[in-house]
């Protein structure tokens, strides 16, 4: 059976400096998805052109935008790069120039040449699930955000902050603070699976 090696992290990306090449549909739908999670995400743009709606969300949230053509100088400084043009040669170039620089980077529907995917996420509060299908099946890890979005409670964020305020009155070392906690909260998955 094919198992999932990807490493799951929560990057804090207000400050990381981000990259998008591109500026059409896909460059669109990878800025929102980077904004609605991270409002304060630092991203700078460049393309040849941008949607009118690229443009409208872009000044909303203080986004940089380049016009004009991809070169390797635009990866100054920057820490993550998402290549959506629907030049393949380009995006290509933009994965070879990232690798040369140790910059972490994502084509758009092109797996081989991720270091990263950008899967379905679920927020409430302080409450954060990330979902991957391994870059299989973008329409699957949809399905499974739309499930956790209805089965975690709206009030989780109410739970979370409350153990972490009961949290700082445990006494004793680590082991034993995280074993008090583990008890605490063992009622969460007995609930769920009667």
């Amino acid at each position: 059976m094919e198992r999932n090696e990807l490493y799951p992290i929560f990057l804090k990306v207000s400050n990381l400096k981000i990259l998008i090449v591109g500026g059409g549909n896909v460059a669109l739908e990878k800025l929102t998805f980077l904004l609605k999670s991270s409002p304060n995400a630092q991203v700078e743009m460049v393309s040849p052109m941008f949607r009118e709606e690229t443009v409208k969300l872009a000044q909303q949230a203080q986004v940089i935008m380049h016009s004009g053509y991809y070169n390797p100088s635009y990866l100054e400084g920057k820490h993550m790069v998402v290549a959506t043009t629907d030049q393949v040669e380009v995006n290509e170039q933009v994965y070879q120039d990232c690798r040369e620089r140790s910059i972490l980077v994502n084509v758009a529907d092109n797996p081989p040449f991720c270091d990263f995917y950008m899967g379905g996420i679920v927020t409430k509060g302080n409450v954060k699930v990330a979902i991957s299908t391994n870059g299989k099946s973008p329409t699957t890890a949809k399905r499974l955000r739309q499930f956790f979005e209805d089965v975690i409670p709206e009030n989780i964020d109410d739970l979370v902050k409350n153990l972490n305020e009961f949290r700082k009155t445990i006494k004793g070392d680590f082991e034993e603070k995280v074993e008090t906690l583990n008890e605490f909260t063992k009622g969460l998955v007995e609930k769920k699976n009667k």
